[in-house]
């Protein structure tokens, strides 16, 4: 058996220096746990590519062009090739390059990899054969993250790549701050507010960046149409379309908001979709696996309780939330919550709303993973005095529980955050929040 010709080009092309590509870095790392396939998922259009060429970059900048490849198997001229290939893929090059074998890692970055079948034997394998660091990433539709790790069976991890965050939008444009926000010029503090609210209602997909704002719209409506139907519709077979659009419709024009699979399932019969209930919490869980969605449970120790508790369910990247509300409401209020839930999971917080036991409510409970809690309200417009002192007495009370918890009002703007005093409650702008450390893996 012989090399598939495209396959010859492609390692050919790979292993060539070529002049690197401007591409805005993004904060991702992939973890340091030797040993492991390390597999990038994420929503569609998100810059999983673009990534694995940033990965490219650094590998190269460490050692020899030869020694880091990348190569798609998205190609309509590759249709039906069979892991073998992937061997002798592997082999053709150590044929070219003998001296590296053994000696120097090599690191193979796989795109749309999910499309050779076995690949994830063939990885197994090489790991454990060769000198190798193995990366792979693939549509949302077929390398699920539990598919992952089941297919590579606990020899796989997880590096999820979604939109720009907050300082990835701003050092897209050039602009990300070099110093931090109590050395701020006005100047540099009001560029940054602007980008701000910018950023809530643009949202952080890289090709969306820069577009008027219905083109804009268009582009992200087409994305969220592609999960539908690629990651949902054709993966699952659901029949069910119109049920489902009217689900996503209806999630992505109230995020934040408590949702129950049984309130949904009465709101879709209310609409004249004839659904069954287990198909609508199927219809979800297909959302959050292909990374639309993000759902937070009710922060408590008792796993009925979670269950038997609506979730709050967030999209993937504020600009979604006006892309499908046709109402004209600014809605920054709940695109702010949505950034902030997306940072805490960027940063893999174990996260959770509160219902204190007067019936109010915390935003999140976000336990880090080093350690340390974080009780956080978030306002946008906390000029109102009975919606401020509704927020502080949830932190108030949720405090006692969490005693060492850390207790924050996160706002808009500065000059908001300086209106609001509170005891033992710190006030502070979001954009600062979201900065803090959003450079950190």
């Amino acid at each position: 058996m012989t090399l598939h010709p495209v396959l010859a080009e492609k390692l050919i092309a790979a292993a060539a220096d070529v002049a690197s590509r401007p591409l805005t870095r993004r904060d991702a790392r992939l973890p340091a746990v030797p040993g492991k396939v390390h597999a990038v998922v994420g929503m569609r259009r998100a810059g999983k590519t673009t990534f694995l060429h940033q990965l490219l970059e650094e590998r190269r900048e460490a050692g020899p062009p030869e020694c880091a490849l990348y190569l798609s198997f998205d190609d309509d001229r590759l249709a039906g090739i069979e892991a073998d290939q992937l061997a002798l893929l592997l082999e053709e090059h150590y044929r070219r390059q003998p001296e590296l074998r053994g000696r120097r890692t090599v690191h193979w970055l796989l795109d749309e990899i999910q499309l050779v079948p076995g690949w994830d034997r063939f990885l197994r394998r090489v790991l454990d054969t060769e000198k190798v660091e193995l990366v792979v990433s693939g549509s949302s539709a077929r390398m699920l993250s539990r598919e992952v790790h089941t297919s590579l069976r606990g020899r796989g991890m997880e590096t999820v790549i979604g939109p720009f965050n907050f300082r990835e939008f701003l050092r897209h444009r050039g602009e990300e701050p070099a110093r931090n926000p109590q050395r701020w010029t006005a100047a540099e503090r009001s560029l940054v507010e602007k980008r701000f609210l910018e950023f809530l209602a643009e949202g952080g997909f890289p090709e969306a960046q820069g577009l008027p704002a219905a083109l804009r719209i268009e582009l992200l409506q087409g994305y969220v149409d592609a999960v539908l139907f690629r990651d949902v519709v054709e993966r699952y077979g659901i029949s069910q379309v119109a049920a489902l659009r009217w689900l996503v419709r209806q999630c992505l024009r109230n995020p934040a908001g408590s949702f129950s699979v049984h309130r949904l399932h009465q709101d879709l019969r209310a609409q004249g979709h004839g659904v069954a209930k287990d198909a609508v919490h199927a219809m979800l869980g297909h959302l959050l696996d292909a990374f639309l969605l993000g759902a937070v449970p009710l922060a408590t120790e008792s796993e009925r309780q979670r269950n038997s508790n609506p979730r709050k369910l967030y999209t993937v990247d504020p600009g979604l939330i006006r892309a499908f509300d046709a109402s004209g409401r600014s809605n920054v209020g709940h695109a702010l919550e949505t950034a902030v839930h997306n940072e805490l999971a960027r940063r893999k917080a174990e996260t959770g709303y509160l219902k204190t036991s007067d019936g109010l409510e915390v935003d999140f409970l976000a336990r880090a993973p080093a350690g340390g809690e974080e009780l956080l309200q978030v306002c946008a417009d906390p000029s109102s005095p009975e919606v401020l002192g509704r927020e502080l007495r949830a932190l108030e009370t949720a405090g006692v529980e969490y005693p060492r918890a850390r207790r924050l009002v996160l706002v808009l703007d500065r000059s908001q955050a300086l209106r609001v005093r509170a005891a033992d409650v710190e006030v502070q702008p979001a954009y600062e929040w979201l900065l803090e450390t959003a450079g950190e893996p």
